[in-house]
């Protein structure tokens, strides 16, 4: 049990950043336009669903690739985790107009937006580029050679991509009324701790890893 919270706690931190909930449901509302809150709430299920069986997807053939290429795990760990300090630094340091410059250029068109479910509402702008390098860390920081940890490790993961899935589905669901209720100081705040949090994160898997690849040098 402790090792599920403790990857469920590893991945939602990590994950949250890049899927950004609030940030994304911006860009949602301004692709969707004026809609009925009904609609807003079927296409929320809708790219949510979808974005579970994608951060499946990516992490249960993670594994898969890093064998396939000849990758090992601790040279996967000190890049993922450079890229995710990487990450968190670029967010802490994001100037608060940077930060909402990406949406500005959509433009509210609801017709036809149920044929864009997975492309572009899930892939990318619910989980881009960013989440796959994330889960692809992730991934390789939980398989070990003991199954049951392994196992467990995974389910943890698992456990987080639904949370994070339900958190885009109220998100989006509400997204009309969150611009309203939230302010932009608000939100900028908020984003910068958890910039902070995805930096420490990053910097204890690079570690991990960087310790990993020192221990099989040959004495």
């Amino acid at each position: 049990m402790l090792t599920i919270l403790k990857y469920f706690g590893l991945a939602f931190t990590a994950l949250l950043p890049v899927v950004n909930p609030v940030g994304s449901a911006l860009v949602f509302l301004g692709i969707v336009g004026v809609a009925p809150a009904e609609e807003y709430r079927k296409l929320a299920r809708k790219i949510a669903i979808s974005t579970v069986l994608f951060f499946l997807v990516i992490e249960g053939v993670g594994a898969t690739l890093l064998a396939f290429f000849g990758i090992s795990l601790p040279v996967v760990q000190l890049a993922g985790g450079l890229v995710l300090a990487a990450m968190g630094w670029g967010l802490l340091n994001q100037s608060d107009g940077a930060a909402q410059s990406g949406h500005a250029a959509v433009s509210p068109s609801y017709g036809g937006v149920e044929q864009k479910i997975f492309y572009p509402l899930t892939f990318p702008i619910t989980a881009g580029p960013a989440c796959i390098v994330v889960m692809l860390t992730l991934s390789a920081h939980a398989s070990s050679n003991v199954l049951l940890k392994s196992a467990l490790a995974h389910s943890g993961i698992a456990l987080s991509v639904v949370a994070i899935s339900y958190t885009v589905y109220l998100c989006y669901t509400y997204a009309p009324k969150l611009t309203l209720k939230i302010s932009p100081s608000t939100v900028q705040g908020i984003l910068r701790v958890i910039a902070f949090v995805l930096l420490c994160i990053g910097v204890q898997i690079a570690w991990k890893g960087l310790e990993g690849l020192i221990q099989s040098m040959p004495k």
